[in-house]
């Protein structure tokens, strides 16, 4: 497969003239730029990784400099030294090494942790693992390509998601047309979700969004919330102005602190803003909705059964609040039944009780 894809550009460059090439080479470098913007964080190399690109660019002399983009000009020029320092002298430790089990634990640690050589080796000791140093580990870390500490583990949404997650809630407004007495109007709904269990809470709908009207769902959000084992500590929000100064004192009175989200990025409150198209899409784009009364009633049908029956992806393909159910040995039709929910909108199966 690789010849098939190589073969053609090696011919194309073989035939080029040299403004041709130069022209090559500046697709490749902006596409490349490209692609590692992709790429959230540090990229890490592997030793025959290195060696490729050692081999690869030290044909090119400076020029090197210009077309890298995967480490700095600097780190590269270290690995074309320690490369010459491996070829000129043998490693006097190498009948030494370490057993490949303490090997594997070391890089193991360094790789959850993100912790330095130091803070390593004290995870080494508390386990018992006595006989090694500060140096074997910085070696082995090293020659696994893995960077020192500080280098090797930026924080980054991801890991903020999974720290947070269990008290970690998500909040959105989003907009759904009704016909009222004085024409089709828009009707504005909250929802908050929970990151962990991707529970969600809806709030009454509204032609007005204020900030009133703002402050007065939340503390309906709170005062459901806030008795709970794992409570709201964090409401991560766009910029959206109805979220207003109002709403983030509501928040810290009950001790529960507010994570604006950067400009343009959609994409960080993905799950909720995703909660909305399913109940647009599984419920109110199926009915048309007559005034505040009516749409209050459907979403709250929706939410009891998205919370309660509807099985989730990222649940196990369990409903987000839920019983663990036992595992059936012997699976008998009679033992479930068909309910339905939102006016028999949806189909439900489930145990028969008893």
């Amino acid at each position: 497969m690789a010849a098939k894809i190589y073969h053609p550009l090696l011919a194309l460059i073989a035939s080029a003239t040299n403004n041709e090439l130069a022209r090559y080479v500046e697709f490749l470098k902006e596409e490349n730029k490209i692609l590692r913007s992709r790429v959230p964080g540090q990229i890490h190399t592997k030793p025959e990784e290195r060696s490729r690109l050692v081999k690869l660019g030290k044909s090119l002399g400076q020029a090197v400099e210009e077309l890298i983009t995967l480490v700095s000009p600097a780190t590269f020029y270290r690995w074309c030294r320690e490369q010459q320092t491996t070829k000129t002298k043998k490693n006097p430790k190498a009948g030494q090494r370490k057993p490949r089990e303490v090997r594997e634990f070391v890089v193991e640690v360094a790789r959850t942790t993100g912790f330095g050589y130091t803070r390593i080796l004290g995870e080494l000791r508390k386990v018992g693992i006595k006989n090694i140093s500060r140096q074997t580990v910085r070696n082995i870390l090293k020659e696994e390509g893995i960077e020192p500490g500080p280098n090797r583990k930026n924080d980054c949404w991801d890991n903020f998601i999974k720290r947070h997650a269990e008290t970690l809630w998500a909040v959105d407004f989003f907009a759904v047309k009704s016909v009222t007495i004085k024409g089709i109007r828009d009707l504005y709904l909250m929802v908050f979700l929970c990151l962990e269990t991707r529970e969600v809470i809806v709030t009454e709908s509204t032609e007005h969004p204020n900030s009133a009207w703002v402050v007065e769902q939340t503390k309906e959000f709170l005062d459901q919330t806030m008795d709970r084992e794992k409570k709201p500590s964090i409401v991560m929000h766009d910029r959206d102005t109805k979220f207003t100064k109002e709403f983030t004192k509501a928040l810290e009175e009950q001790g529960v602190r507010t994570n604006k989200l950067p400009i343009t990025s959609p994409n960080l409150n993905g799950r909720v803003e995703r909660f909305g198209l399913t109940l647009k899409y599984e419920c109110l784009f199926k009915f048309i909705i007559f005034g505040k009364r009516h749409l209050d009633y459907l979403v709250t049908s929706f939410v009891a059964y998205y919370n309660a029956q509807r099985s989730h992806m990222e649940r196990e393909h369990l409903p987000p609040v839920r019983e663990e159910p036992h595992e059936v040995m012997k699976f008998k039709r009679d033992s479930v039944e068909i309910k339905s929910y939102v006016g028999g909108l949806v189909p439900s199966f489930e145990r028969r009780a008893g």
